[in-house]
């Protein structure tokens, strides 16, 4: 019978080699697939009990997806899998010395790690916009937006302060990647479909939506057409768009620039970038940029031969000729990592050759509504469009990476029905709503 080393995480000793994975978001997610099958006890941590599919985080907040769409349990993905245990809990410290980790739920050891505990919002150390902004990085804060959405329209509806008024339906959002401008659109859609009808005792007319972006180009991952094409759209959808332009100050009512230009709105959406999530344990030298665990071609951690990161918590700096610099925090190199740390811890426990990670940029993609996105493809062939196809592309693409076949047909089901309808029907408080404004 396996005995237990943990009286707190249960976790049975059966005598196999041990791999244990902390995140379970998609590289984490590939790692315990790709051990299904093979004689190894597999360990997954994560704080939440569940996936996040993060690049519809967005229409969550806008309402036009239920939060059940995009989320999907770790036990009910991996209840059939042998030999596979979730727990949930933090991560807390990595002890590499003695094989073991400390979590908020008790002590573990391994044979090997996998770090795969991504990336939260950077504010490059502006307390003030920490404190006041609104990130989307999970469905934690979807809610929290969608809920600061709704709620700012019912509390305009009670002033006489016009000021207060327009601060309340103006909305700036930082970052002209993905997220900002996906974000951008949906709120433009938002203004023009639904809020008339929902609120048609407001003027629509003093509602603004603002991209601010850092640079002098939207969407600085994809070509040139891609972030020029993006600017027209949004243009031409009513939203205002500040390149070359830096938050400097939010102090929850006005966003001070670099330009000296200033805008006020009781919801700012930061959206500007991410730093690598600290694991106390690793040596300084094993840390790079923006706290990101500096990996070999193998993925293994500097200066350890049974540990490896992953995804947004690794950075493999010139290995891959293409990417010199490491790889891009976003899903695919994730995925990609994922799975090959999973191949190669068999390969080690099976004394065949290692396999290095090269990363395959199959291309990126944006959109910004209806008929509307953006997509630079590379694999199976270069190919650059933007437009109603392009939209399709987007929506195929992102319907087939969801978790669960359930998940797929419910997310289809919405996006036929806004399409048709422009109704998104999801536009409900999950909260105790505000008296009134502070």
């Amino acid at each position: 019978m396996p005995k237990l080393i943990s009286t707190r995480t249960r976790i049975a000793d059966l005598g196999k080699p041990r791999i244990v994975v902390i995140g379970g978001g998609f590289g984490g997610l590939e790692v315990a697939k790709g051990m299904a099958g093979f004689k190894a006890q597999t360990v997954l941590f994560d704080k939440y009990n569940h996936h996040c599919f993060q690049p519809l985080l967005y229409q969550v907040a806008s309402s036009g997806l239920d939060t059940s769409s995009i989320v999907f349990p770790f036990r009910r993905r991996f209840g059939s899998q042998k030999d596979f245990y979730f727990r949930l809990g933090e991560v807390t410290a990595i002890k590499p010395e003695e094989n073991y980790i400390e979590t908020s739920i008790g002590g573990v050891k391994y044979d090997y790690l996998v770090l795969a505990n991504g990336a939260s919002t950077n504010y490059y150390g502006m307390k003030d916009v920490e404190e006041h902004a609104m990130p989307l990085k999970n469905i934690i804060d979807s809610i929290k937006l969608r809920n600061r959405i709704i709620q700012n329209f019912e509390l305009a509806l009670l002033t006489d302060d016009v000021e207060l008024m327009n601060s309340l339906m103006d909305f700036v959002i930082v970052g002209g990647g993905p997220t900002g401008v996906e974000m951008a659109g949906a709120l433009a859609e938002l203004k023009s479909h639904v809020f008339p009808r929902d609120y048609p005792e407001l003027q629509l007319s003093h509602m603004d939506i603002h991209l601010v972006e850092a640079t002098g180009r939207l969407l600085n991952g994809m070509s040139d057409i891609a972030g020029e094409k993006a600017l027209q759209y949004l243009q031409q959808m009513g939203v205002k768009v500040h390149l070359n332009t830096a938050v400097k100050t939010y102090d929850g009512h006005e966003v001070n620039f670099n330009n000296g230009n200033k805008l006020m709105t009781r919801t700012l959406i930061w959206a500007a970038g991410v730093r690598a999530n600290a694991i106390k344990g690793l040596p300084d030298e094993s840390i790079g940029r923006a706290g990101r665990i500096k990996v070999d071609e193998f993925n293994r951690v500097v200066g350890f031969e049974n540990i490896f990161a992953i995804g947004d918590a690794a950075i493999m700096e010139g290995v891959d000729k293409d990417f010199v610099y490491g790889h891009p925090q976003v899903a695919p190199p994730a995925m990609q990592q994922g799975q090959l740390v999973a191949e190669n811890i068999k390969r080690i426990i099976t004394n065949k050759k290692l396999k290095p990670f090269r990363y395959k940029d199959q291309g990126s993609m944006a959109t910004v509504g209806r008929n509307r996105a953006v997509v630079d493809l590379k694999i199976p062939f270069k190919v650059k469009t933007q437009g109603t196809v392009a939209w399709f592309i987007w929506m195929f693409v992102h319907l087939m990476s969801l978790v669960g076949a359930r998940n797929r047909v419910l997310v289809l089901i919405n996006w036929l029905s806004n399409y048709f309808s422009y109704d998104k029907s999801n536009r409900v408080i999950i909260a105790r709503p505000k008296d009134g404004v502070s």
